[in-house]
């Protein structure tokens, strides 16, 4: 490996702050977005980190000023489906003696996370929101974290998602439709009124 020019070096540093500026406030938002696809912190960390590696990689590629959330979901959103096709081609491995460890670690513990996951789904809206988010399709899912949670467009997410916007809208409306089903008598029994009689 050969020594960098002065401004090669430049070119690093001013890349270097970039990244730090304008994609490390990301990581809350993505940490929360992994979680909701894998249900697992550990493999949640694991594409968070593979994100911001492959994007330290392609900084030379990203324009500043430019919408660096979006760029940084649609990178999280192919490392999750790079990730997915590699494990649907092997067996499944469970490590005994780790579950049994976390066991007895977690015994009559309650995990708290301090994050986007906790503020909005257990403190505001509850485990049957959380299960009936959880139990939609990956591409449901997607569509409503990436518009009620991140606060995506829908212009925004289509790009994201390397899908037409129309795609994007009809995702949306399906996932809030089968929502309102999974959720109907739980928001009933909250006090919320029946509007469709």
């Amino acid at each position: 490996m050969g020594v960098l020019t002065t401004q090669e070096t430049l070119q690093k540093e001013e890349l270097d702050r970039i990244f730090d500026r304008e994609l490390v406030p990301h990581l809350d938002a993505l940490y929360s977005f992994a979680y909701h696809l894998t249900f697992n912190e550990h493999d949640a960390n694991d594409l968070v980190q593979d994100t911001y590696m492959r994007a330290y990689r392609a900084i030379g590629t990203y324009q500043s000023g430019t919408n660096a959330k979006a760029w940084l979901f649609q990178i999280l959103k192919n490392a999750f489906i790079n990730l997915y096709r590699k494990r649907s081609k092997r067996p499944v491995h469970v490590d005994y003696e780790e579950v049994a460890l976390v066991h007895r670690e977690n015994e009559g513990a309650k995990a708290g996370y301090d994050d986007l996951r906790t503020e909005i789904f257990d403190n505001q809206m509850g485990d049957e929101v959380t299960n009936a988010l959880n139990s939609l399709s990956v591409n449901f899912r997607v569509v409503v974290l990436l518009s009620d949670i991140g606060g995506f467009s829908y212009e925004e997410i289509a790009a994201i998602l390397g899908i037409p916007v129309g795609t994007v809208r009809s995702r949306l409306f399906r996932a809030r439709n089968l929502l309102k089903e999974k959720l109907s008598a739980y928001a009933l029994a909250q006090g919320y009124k029946d509007y469709r009689s």
